[in-house]
């Protein structure tokens, strides 16, 4: 047993250590990518595995290629791991929807890059830094979900798309309708049609959680000429 944990602990790449340091990248990576399929993303506990998994197999080629060919004291062990920092960037960029007016995606981008630190750090033996920095991923991404959701309650943005059977010159009175039903409105996009002689209306709003907006959809809809009433995060241009 002591021999083992010698093996695990040594600085030079061996089988043993390498076996050990890759199953802890696996169940690292495996632990932070079950709190983002929890959410809803497509970026599960295979793919942040797999990503810790890489950037630690990569770590250990780059300590084992300079002790076996070049010595410790003329190679560079950073040379190889240090690609795996811009490399993930395309899995990151892979993982980030850009939609019209919203994105989504960006925290799991964010996991992504801090998991394949992550294996850089068990490639490279930290496995108490590693661990933490695990425990650390997942806290952020739930205690503190959780203090985002109580500071910036009600203020959830959303769009409300307002198609009109009409050019439009005056929309004072879609305003009002909004701001009756205390929404606030930061932000507004339009579309003329003059071939079809329709408007789209795009207001990016602010509401609170108990906003009703079926009720204000049919304040909306009194105001004549309505096609159609929608609400989404994606802008319409």
């Amino acid at each position: 047993m002591e021999e083992i944990l010698a093996q695990v602990n040594d600085q030079n790449v061996n089988v043993v250590g390498s076996v050990f340091k890759l199953l802890l990248s696996m169940v690292l990576g495996a632990v932070v990518g079950l709190e983002r399929r929890q959410k809803g993303q497509i970026a599960g506990m295979r793919t942040f595995a797999l990503i810790c998994m890489g950037a630690t197999l990569a770590m250990l080629v780059s300590i084992y290629i300079p002790q076996e060919y070049l010595g410790l004291k003329n190679g560079d062990p950073g040379r190889i791991a240090a690609q795996v920092i811009s490399g993930i960037g395309f899995l990151g960029a892979g993982a980030i929807i850009q939609m019209k007016g919203s994105v989504r995606g960006l925290t799991t981008a964010a996991g992504m890059w801090m998991t394949a630190s992550i294996g850089l750090a068990v490639g490279a033996g930290m496995y108490l830094l590693a661990t933490v920095a695990s425990v650390l991923i997942i806290l952020v991404l739930t205690l503190l979900e959780g203090c985002e959701r109580y500071l910036f309650k009600g203020k959830e943005q959303k769009i409300v798309r307002v198609k009109v059977n009409r050019i439009v010159t005056d929309a004072d009175p879609y305003r009002q309708c909004l701001q009756e039903f205390r929404v606030h409105i930061s932000d507004e996009f339009f579309r003329y049609d003059y071939t079809q002689g329709t408007t789209i209306i795009n207001f990016m709003v602010r509401s609170l959680d108990k906003t009703d907006f079926i009720r204000m959809f049919d304040r909306l809809h009194a105001q004549g000429d309505i096609l159609s009433l929608t609400l989404t995060n994606e802008v319409n241009n």
